[in-house]
């Protein structure tokens, strides 16, 4: 004879709390999981469509409906585990992380640590007889990773918010404390050197049945390189590049007048570049070249070293992953057809960029650099 099926009946708090979880993006999977089952069968869901639904096992669901009867939210929490008590005390984990966050001792031949570097250092410092796996644990439960570097570069413009703070106003539609009136704006760079590599043998698509990605022969013949240029329309989520053989002023210049001649941006009342500190387009000679030849062109510098706050550089990204990894063309004019036939596909289905980054988020970033920079001056006084 078939069990009962516990009816279930929430009310107005638990039927929110369960929603909030179930939406969760970064949460365990497993609190997300339950509280999706638990949603189900409110809604009057049997055990098998929720073992279905949510691809578990029918006794599970079972078991967390009754817990959740019995004890409602607090009995889908995770019960204290039986088992060996801790042989290791926590003192001892925060220890062996501590020496994995520690750079290489100054004369050691090495760049990075490994995790058998860091047991053999505790061990050596009568830290913990704890086993390799368990010092690899430890660091995982941290998110310590010793393998993995991310390059950084500290502002180095002395007047790194001046530059930057009125480029985020932009973001936002502002300008020298104003409302901007309708009109437009872009952000517009570079992407150099662009390779056409013709591989030797032919790529080979993902594997059908067995778990194969795709296949690219590694010995290539060049084909030469090119530069594509693009400007980013920011209020429209618009892209408009070219190919060209090399970058430079002239190049910059076409993609300039490519644009300016286009409505909405030749009668707009002002329109704003945003742009790097590139040759083509640096310093007070830039303004005065470009300014000058367009009336209602408005050229805006970030700080040096700061294209990320260019937004052309996050479609300069999607064109790297989506259009130019892996790098295999018979020609550059096969580079150049494919690139723009993507920015025509592109266009199709664009929308502006969630940019979320502002003036304020700006002036704590600066501050906490500040505040770094102090204590490690103080460290090393």
């Amino acid at each position: 004879m078939a069990a009962k099926l516990e009816q279930i009946n929430l009310d107005e708090d638990e039927r929110a709390e369960l929603e909030r979880v179930a939406s969760l993006q970064k949460a365990p999977y497993r609190e997300v999981q339950r509280a999706r089952l638990i949603l189900y069968a409110a809604d009057g869901s049997s055990n098998a469509e929720i073992a279905r639904r949510l691809d578990m096992n029918a006794k599970s669901v079972g078991r967390w409906r009754r817990r959740f009867c019995q004890r409602r939210l607090a009995g889908l929490r995770d019960s204290e585990r039986a088992g060996r008590p801790r042989r290791f005390p926590p003192s001892a984990d925060r220890r062996g992380q501590a020496v994995a966050c520690e750079p290489p001792a100054e004369g050691a031949p090495l760049s990075r640590r490994s995790t058998a570097d860091v047991h053999r250092l505790v061990i050596e410092g009568g830290i913990t007889d704890a086993s390799h796996s368990t010092i690899v644990r430890w660091l995982a439960e941290d998110a310590i990773r010793l393998w993995l570097y991310r390059s950084w570069i500290f502002p180095t413009d002395p007047d790194f918010a001046d530059k930057a703070g009125p480029i985020l106003d932009l973001y936002e539609g502002r300008f020298e404390g104003n409302l901007l009136h309708p009109g437009d704006f872009v952000s517009a760079d570079e992407k150099p050197s662009i390779q056409a590599r013709r591989r030797i043998h032919e790529t080979l698509p993902p594997g059908a049945g067995v778990p194969r990605g795709q296949r690219v022969e590694h010995t290539y013949e060049r084909g030469g390189a090119l530069t594509y240029l693009a400007a980013w329309d920011v209020r429209r989520g618009q892209v408009f590049g070219r190919s060209e053989p090399k970058g430079g002023i002239e190049p910059f210049d076409r993609l300039v007048w490519q644009v300016m001649t286009k409505e909405p941006y030749a009668s707009a009342r002002r329109v704003f570049w945003i742009v790097d500190n590139g040759s083509s387009h640096r310093g007070q000679a830039s303004i005065d070249r470009l300014e000058g030849r367009w009336p209602n062109l408005k050229l805006v510098h970030t700080p040096v070293h700061a294209s990320w706050l260019n937004q052309v550089e996050i479609y300069f990204s999607i064109v790297q992953r989506k259009v130019l990894t892996p790098n295999d063309f018979a020609s550059l004019a096969a580079v150049a057809r494919r690139l723009n036939e993507f920015e025509r596909l592109y266009n199709e289905i664009a929308e502006p960029f969630g940019w979320k980054f502002t003036r304020e988020d700006l002036r704590e970033r600066m501050q906490r650099l500040a505040e770094r920079e102090t204590v490690q001056l103080a460290l090393a006084a």
